[in-house]
């Protein structure tokens, strides 16, 4: 009885060292304006990579500066419908986008800040873009059918019209915090170079330490990654956050182990745990390049968010987390840890498409490795 009761309270105390609950601790806390939300929308790209330039604002010129997402969407549906009818339907028309269309958008249009383009029009104070996407794409489907026999050039200007009414007119000027500005004088004054920005990704396909076109729906715009091996794209964004650079992250968020509500996204060594595991540390699964490759190529692995990680946490057994931004707002019902998620470094390696960062946060010997100026 005695070697009965003193097995029991071993096995006891073990499962209950074992299946701790979650307690972060911060690593690295790097500077980020407030979680908002991007609504009934599919523009979570401009979202995060709009965070991702606030941090970078704030890294370089120690403001705290809100920009506006939907002036980059309203500076991209353009090239986006140029895309679809030019390819006559065969191409993907929808909300999505990647890291670089923003970059690319301030590029071209320039920053301003939210208080110059809200999006918001008529009074609504929460963005839906479900009819904007519909109107626009069967506007499109009707200039492919072409039932004049010959494309009006005033297709350009219809689309312009469309985006007018949803989202708001173009800026050309403006004035904020005293100062008079144009979009491309702003992001002067808040010292962004798109030039200084650089997207990495890490696949099988693809040889290494090269830059190819990826393939995946949203990049419409066929931006180019450089193709790092796994461990090396781990390495870029460990560095770059030790260094004081956040990161974008484009991400695959469709994992029943990826949960906003619990705050983690984590990948368990036995599927059986995968409840469990939302809420309790459990052991994670070793995530080699061949399996992301085949988690990739299976489609198991997509393109379907973007994110912006601002530190590193550990939890009680000193495993390492990525802290990542979203975008789903601060609703406690529908998130927690204030809308940010806390991502294990096996779901990092499984299910990260793709990241931009800065090109002064590269470890010096990948950056002349790559011959990146």
């Amino acid at each position: 009885m005695k070697i009965y009761t003193f097995l029991t309270l071993i096995l006891i105390g073990s499962f209950s060292l074992y299946s701790q609950k979650y307690e972060f601790t911060p690593i690295i806390d790097l500077d980020a304006t407030e979680v908002v939300s991007q609504g009934i929308t599919g523009t979570c790209w401009s979202f995060s990579t709009t965070s991702f330039l606030e941090s970078e604002i704030i890294r370089k010129t120690g403001k705290f500066i809100d920009l506006s997402e939907m002036y980059s969407v309203r500076q991209t549906y353009p090239k986006k419908a140029w895309n679809y009818l030019m390819r006559q339907g065969n191409a993907q028309f929808s909300q999505g986008g990647l890291a670089h269309d923003v970059i690319n958008s301030a590029r071209d249009a320039g920053l301003v800040p939210q208080v110059v383009y809200t999006g918001f029009l008529n009074g609504q104070t929460k963005y839906n873009h479900i009819e904007l996407e519909e109107v626009l794409k069967n506007v499109l489907d009707t200039y492919i059918e072409n039932p004049a026999k010959t494309l009006s050039p005033t297709w350009k200007t219809v689309v312009d019209g469309i985006l007018d009414a949803y989202l708001g007119k173009q800026v050309e000027s403006f004035t904020f915090e005293g100062s008079s500005y144009t979009p491309k004088s702003f992001m002067e004054m808040v010292q962004i170079n798109p030039d200084d920005y650089i997207s990495f990704t890490s696949f099988t396909h693809q040889p290494y330490n090269s830059k190819f076109i990826l393939n995946i729906p949203d990049n419409f715009s066929n931006g180019s990654f450089y193709n790092l091996p796994l461990d090396d794209l781990m390495q870029v964004i460990t560095h770059a956050l030790e260094n004081g650079y956040t990161v974008e992250l484009d991400c695959d968020v469709s994992e029943k182990t990826f949960s906003a509500k619990h705050g983690v996204a984590v990948i368990p060594e036995d599927e059986s745990m995968i409840k469990e595991i939302l809420t309790e540390i459990r052991l994670e699964k070793a995530i080699t390049p061949e399996f992301r490759q085949q988690e990739f190529e299976n489609f198991h692995t997509t393109d379907d968010h973007l994110m912006h990680i601002t530190g590193l946490a550990k939890d009680q057994k000193g495993n390492t987390y990525f802290k990542v931004k979203n975008s789903w707002g601060t609703d406690e019902s529908r998130v927690t840890h204030g809308g940010y998620v806390y991502f294990s470094e096996a779901y990092m390696r499984l299910k990260a498409i793709s990241i931009l960062i800065h090109k002064e946060a590269l470890p010096k010997g990948i950056k002349q490795r790559l011959s990146i100026q």
